[in-house]
């Protein structure tokens, strides 16, 4: 069963002459559990495709469906919890809490979901993330590749169906992000998350189970889609 669909999804910024059509229709599927690369050149349109699965962005038509919810449908209060509860975000710049500790930034969005956070999962994921002996160190004291883990930890620690990645080891030097997409591609297969993933690099893209190509708003690779 899929997970995911998006079904002609198209944004346009802009009208008449000044209109910039960033996505163009885009069509696709993803069962639950695949791990997903999508790639492109700067400008292509693959991070507004990220934000518009990740409902951070409205889309100009189209629809996303997500566990078979059509997520636009949604009032505002409900896409949020809905997001938090069913999407997790993993980003080039970490985006921690400079001011929370490494367990505290893992667990915040539970917090802030007003949930108590499982401990037994929570030190799985220490476990995993190999950040037990940096539980209560905060981010400025972490090197890059482990502020990515921890970044990670907060994003699965919700245990969301899907994680969306944009450009996860940007960041980070080789042996790091060959860390980082072992330890995403082990939560795919460990926790079966659906993990879409934005890179520049074709080394880390043939890791993934597929490649989409986005190419001036046109996704190459359309997989299945409704009619």
């Amino acid at each position: 069963m899929d997970l995911l669909e998006v079904v002609k999804i198209s944004k346009t910024y802009g009208s008449g002459d000044a209109a910039v059509h960033a996505l163009k229709k885009v069509c696709f599927s993803v069962p639950r559990g695949e791990y997903v690369a999508i790639v492109g050149e700067s400008g292509s349109g693959k991070s507004t495709l990220l934000n518009m699965i990740g409902a951070l962005d409205t889309p100009t038509s189209g629809k996303v469906f997500l566990g078979g919810k059509d997520i636009f449908a949604m009032n505002e209060r409900k896409l949020t919890v809905f997001r938090r509860r069913n999407i997790g975000f993993i980003f080039q710049a970490f985006n921690l809490i400079p001011e929370l500790t490494v367990e505290q930034n893992i667990i915040f969005p539970v917090l802030l979901d007003y949930q108590k956070p499982d401990e037994g999962y929570l030190e799985e994921l220490l476990s995993v993330l190999n950040l037990k002996e940096r539980r209560n160190h905060l981010p400025s004291q972490l090197s890059g590749g482990q502020q990515q883990r921890v970044a990670i930890g907060r994003a699965l620690m919700t245990r969301p169906a899907l994680i969306l990645a944009d450009e996860p080891t940007g960041n980070l030097d080789t042996q790091n992000s060959t860390e980082v997409i072992a330890l995403l591609k082990e939560a795919s297969r460990k926790y079966e998350q659906t993990i879409i993933m934005i890179t520049h690099s074709p080394r880390i893209a043939q890791t993934a189970d597929r490649v989409l190509q986005v190419s001036d708003g046109v996704l190459k690779d359309f997989g299945r889609c409704r009619q």
